[in-house]
């Protein structure tokens, strides 16, 4: 509190600091103050230009393994599918949040399969 606002913590002890204001002070606290790190860990850290940039990331990557898979040799080994860039939140298995492209979508995705593109196209 001290840090943002230059407002003591002691002043709602002392009776100069109303409730509802520390309430709203609480409230409002900037991205980067203790009490957001602490209760949601570095996704404060993320803003969306930085989930923007791990998309950009991943999605370059991405189309560079398409470009080398298309361009290799057809007795070439398959190159592995590129790793997306960790991101808050998802642990180090599930760090990929684009589908690998053998993998079927999970029925509960709302993602068609491959036998309904098939059908709709027909």
């Amino acid at each position: 509190m001290l840090r943002h606002y230059a407002v003591d913590l002691l002043d709602w002890h002392r009776g100069t600091l109303t409730s509802r204001r520390l309430a709203v002070l609480v409230k409002h606290l900037p991205r980067d103050s203790a009490v957001n790190r602490d209760l949601h860990g570095e996704a404060v850290e993320w803003d969306s230009t930085t989930h923007l940039l791990a998309a950009a990331v991943d999605h370059l990557a991405v189309a560079n393994w398409m470009t080398a898979t298309i361009n290799s040799g057809e007795d070439a080994d398959p190159l592995d599918y590129p790793e997306a860039v960790p991101r808050p939140g998802m642990t180090e298995g599930h760090a990929d949040p684009s589908p690998h492209p053998d993998q079927e979508p999970d029925q509960g995705s709302g993602m068609p399969t491959p036998t309904d593109l098939a059908r709709f196209f027909s």
